[in-house]
């Protein structure tokens, strides 16, 4: 089986082109994603037929669960279609199916190669039935956001703002550099939470000034990663529904810095980086 090895701003990707869609693709993922036994990613994109759009992508995190939506994967996706399908890398847009909808991309090319590439990551959702996050029936109908909301994690309370992106996310805004956060503690606590039936990903964010947040992740199903394109959506609209930053702004993570453009009406726009590293077969 044919791989490529990709990355966006650190997060990494194992991508395979596939018209198997009963394989067990959660199963491989776990195999190829080992950074021991096997490849090494933060996830397995798989590269499939799609009726609905030009493309359909499946992404599993490295504990073999699916993912609903990936920002940096699909711009590494994106990256792989300009590379190796000069036919349809030529349109102005192209789009590829995800368990969270339709996603469409509009690479900005520099010199004849695509130098950015920009995602429509869909329109933010804050109901409490959502995002999921689990709280009592007759209180969710009458949340109309999960903004500021206080959870008990390790004896100690945290106010968190939650926000589904196609997935879901816990933004915590911290006034310390986030490298000081301990996030390799807080963030298992955070992800299995009982309020979260699917889980959920958590973002620590330190707001730099009104065009800057550093963030650090704990992916839901991964663990740390250098960076999340969906995470950086999430905190971006957190930030801004909560007066801390204007649009567009800068989320500076571990691996690098993507952009995230907002109206606060339609979709989020997610901009940054993807490459290939390398190329190779996988003894299946």
């Amino acid at each position: 089986m044919k791989f490529t090895k990709l990355h966006g701003a650190g997060n990494d990707f194992i991508l395979v082109e596939s018209n198997d869609l009963n394989r067990d693709w959660s199963g491989l993922a776990q195999k190829m994603c080992d950074r021991h036994f096997g490849i090494g990613a933060d996830g397995l994109l798989v590269l499939l037929p799609s009726k609905v759009a030009d493309f359909k992508m499946r992404e599993f995190n490295t504990d073999g669960s699916e993912a609903e939506a990936c920002g940096n994967g699909i711009r590494c996706l994106l990256k792989y279609i300009i590379e190796t399908k000069p036919a349809k890398a030529a349109a102005p847009e192209i789009s590829v199916e995800t368990m969270a909808g339709v996603r469409k991309f509009r690479p900005q090319r520099s010199g004849g190669k695509a130098t950015k590439l920009q995602v429509g990551m869909g329109t933010p959702r804050f109901d409490a039935r959502e995002i999921p996050v689990d709280i009592d029936p007759a209180k969710a109908a009458r949340v109309k956001s999960m903004l500021n909301y206080f959870i008990t994690v390790g004896g100690k309370e945290l106010l968190l703002n939650f926000v589904s992106m196609g997935n879901p996310h816990a933004v915590y805004f911290w006034q310390k550099p986030v490298a000081e956060f301990p996030l390799s503690q807080v963030g298992p606590e955070v992800e299995h939470h009982r309020i979260f039936p699917r889980r959920t990903n958590f973002e620590v964010a330190r707001v730099i000034d009104r065009n800057q947040i550093e963030v650090r992740v704990w992916e839901r199903g991964v663990g740390e990663t250098l960076a999340c394109g969906t995470g950086s959506c999430a905190v971006a609209v957190a930030a801004q529904l909560n007066g801390y930053v204007d649009s567009p702004v800068k989320i500076k993570l571990p691996g690098g810095i993507l952009d995230v453009d907002w109206d606060r009406k339609g979709e989020v726009l997610l901009g940054g980086p993807a490459e290939i590293v390398f190329t190779g077969e996988w003894q299946d």
